[in-house]
């Protein structure tokens, strides 16, 4: 080696090229396995994307894990000092380290996936991504009652999983219980209004009735637990101000909820008209 060049350990030569080498080898297994995914006919676009998504994060796993083992030797000799080091940036660090830690019990505890509608800290929305540090969602809304897409995206660090509740509304269940809040005036005749939504919630629900029931049931044998009967209910509710509230209870498809409460509501109102 030339004098005027600086002298380099061989062996940090021999673990960067082992790097290099690494690096690469998952790169092209990545794109093989997107472009295989991406061609797959069969897979469905939320099955494409949920693909995606997992090659991706695993690839960068097999890489961390593999750059640990290639510069394991390197990093213990300086594993004293890094002690305090460690200490240091635990305390400089401590939102990056619960991102990780969210995202491990995301993993650990099957907490949600992509094309799950959640709800945590006032976010709302269908999960179309996630990874060690974050999770992006497709908005849902206005409010906390409505389905609809509203465009935007909104993106959260997996800490908050620590801190708050999450909801998850379609717990991979094909049909489900959803509410329905009707609020009535002073003058209006709650006993006809109970009739008129309760009609109309049988009316949209019956061609799905039967098959919401095996499911029901289905869950009760899986689960263990007694299952609601999915037909429609009304319960009456007095708010703050003594306002009568009609709640309806009523069966519906995940995917098609929406639809449904949108035919109850205006069938409601045609009849009440």
């Amino acid at each position: 080696m030339p004098a005027w060049l600086p002298h380099i350990d061989s062996s940090v030569v021999l673990d960067s090229l082992k790097s290099f080498l690494l690096l690469l080898s998952l790169l092209i297994v990545r794109t093989l396995l997107v472009r295989a995914i991406a061609k797959n006919s069969k897979l469905s676009m939320e099955a494409k994307r949920r693909g995606v998504v997992s090659v991706r994060n695993t690839i960068l796993f097999v890489l961390l894990v593999g750059l640990v083992v290639i510069w394991a030797h390197e990093l213990q000799a300086f594993a004293v000092s890094l002690v305090a080091l460690a200490a240091a940036l635990v305390l400089a660090t401590k939102e990056l380290l619960l991102c990780w830690s969210g995202a491990a019990l995301r993993v650990g505890g099957k907490v949600y996936s992509v094309g799950d509608r959640i709800q945590i800290a006032g976010h709302r929305g269908v999960v179309l991504d996630h990874d060690i540090f974050a999770t992006t969602l497709l908005e849902i809304g206005p409010g906390q009652t409505s389905h609809l897409y509203t465009g935007r995206v909104t993106v959260f660090p997996n800490s908050l999983l620590f801190t708050n509740a999450l909801v998850k509304e379609n717990p991979g269940q094909e049909y489900g219980l959803y509410t329905l809040v009707i609020p009535l005036r002073d003058q209006d005749d709650w006993q006809q209004a109970e009739r008129h939504l309760l009609d109309a919630a049988n009316a949209e629900c019956s061609s799905f009735m039967e098959e919401a029931s095996r499911h029901m049931k289905l869950l009760e044998k899986t689960n263990l637990l007694e299952a609601p009967s999915p037909e429609p209910r009304i319960i009456l509710q007095l708010s703050e101000t003594g306002e009568i509230q009609l709640v309806l209870r009523f069966p519906a498809p995940d995917r098609g909820r929406s639809r449904i409460e949108q035919a109850i509501l205006r069938r409601y109102l045609t009849a009440s008209n």
